[in-house]
Formats: C-alpha cells, sequence, structure tokens
C-alpha cells in the first residue's frame, strides 16, 4: 500500500485579508498558516516598555515605532506580526498609515513566550534574516536577558547579550544607549 502525501493549498497574505476577522493572530510562512497565541502579561509588560523605548527614541530622532499586532508583508506567502519593529528617519516613510507594511524594518523585536520562543529563535530569525532585517532582538522576560542579532552574510551574528545590570547597545541606532533593567518589571 502507497502512503499518500496531502498537499495542502499555499495560503497567501490575500487570503488572510479576505479571511472573516475571528479575533486570532496569523502568521504566514512560506504559504504555510500559523495562529499565534495571545502572549501573556508578562510579555505585554516588557513590549510595551520596549516600545515606550523606541517612542521615546523616534520622537528625538523622525524614527517610526510599531507594536503588535501589525503585519509585516514580506511576501504573498511570508507574513509575520513582530512585537515592535522600528523604521529609521530615513526609512519611515516607507511605512502609509492606510496600507500594509511591505517593506522590512530596520529593528524588529519579540519578546519571548514559552509557546513562541521556538519559532522565534527558528523560522522567523530566519525569515527576518532571508528578507534583510538588519537587527534582531530576541528579548526573554523571564531570564531578563536581551539578545542583539546583527544580519551579515545573509544570517544572524550575534552582537551582545545583555543582563539587567548591562547597558544595550545598537548598531543601527548609534545613540540608542539604555540599562536593560528599564525593560524588566520588578518580579
Amino acid at each position: 500500500m502507497a502512503l499518500m502525501k496531502v498537499v495542502r493549498p499555499r495560503v497567501s497574505y490575500g487570503d488572510l485579508a479576505r479571511a472573516p476577522e475571528d479575533g486570532r493572530r496569523y502568521e504566514i510562512y512560506d504559504g504555510e498558516v500559523f495562529v499565534v497565541p495571545s502572549p501573556l502579561p508578562r510579555h505585554q509588560i516588557v513590549a510595551l516598555n520596549l516600545a515606550e523605548l523606541f517612542r521615546e527614541y523616534a520622537r528625538a530622532n523622525s524614527g517610526h515605532v510599531l507594536i503588535s499586532p501589525i503585519d509585516i508583508v514580506f511576501s504573498e506567502y511570508d507574513v509575520v506580526q513582530p512585537d515592535v519593529v522600528y523604521f529609521t528617519a530615513a526609512r519611515r516613510h516607507l511605512v502609509q498609515p492606510d496600507a500594509p507594511i511591505r517593506e522590512r524594518p530596520d529593528i524588529t523585536v519579540e519578546v519571548l513566550s514559552p509557546s513562541t520562543a521556538a519559532t522565534d529563535r527558528g523560522k522567523k530569525m530566519q525569515l527576518f534574516a532571508r528578507y534583510g532585517v538588519p537587527e534582531y532582538w530576541l528579548v526573554d522576560p523571564h531570564a531578563q536577558r536581551i539578545e542583539i542579532h546583527r544580519l551579515g552574510r545573509g544570517s544572524y551574528l550575534l552582537a551582545q547579550t545583555a543582563g539587567p545590570d548591562d547597558i544595550v547597545r545598537s548598531a543601527i541606532l548609534p545613540d540608542l544607549r539604555f540599562p536593560a533593567a528599564r525593560i524588566f518589571p520588578a518580579h
């Protein structure tokens, strides 16, 4: 008896946009759709603290910061919703208020959750590298650690690991420096 392979049709951003709103968040990796679980409060506190920090920087430097849920449409078959994205002043014009974002951010931040950490470190990280996102931050709210990965030759290299007592530095935003403890809630 021969085994039959089930072939699922690829899902596109157009398919997602036409689907009725059901309150869930979705991401598409190479045409395969995934439901993204809602984050827990610790995750949201850290994500909001990061967004506030980037917003302060954006106000002073004419950049643009956005928070999830927001679709970043790299292609019709690769669509993600990072926790925080940042566009520099030179590229902020690429974000149109009433249109999907179809350009790579300058910085993408993912706050790790137990349910999404493997994807954030795997498929999502590879996708961001493939589409040329220069800097990718992984923030672990439980370990209170920030990893900054910089793109080099098509893949990410770990540029900095910062704990609560360390100063975080971005290569893309050279004036952005802050104590890592600033974004983590007190226990």
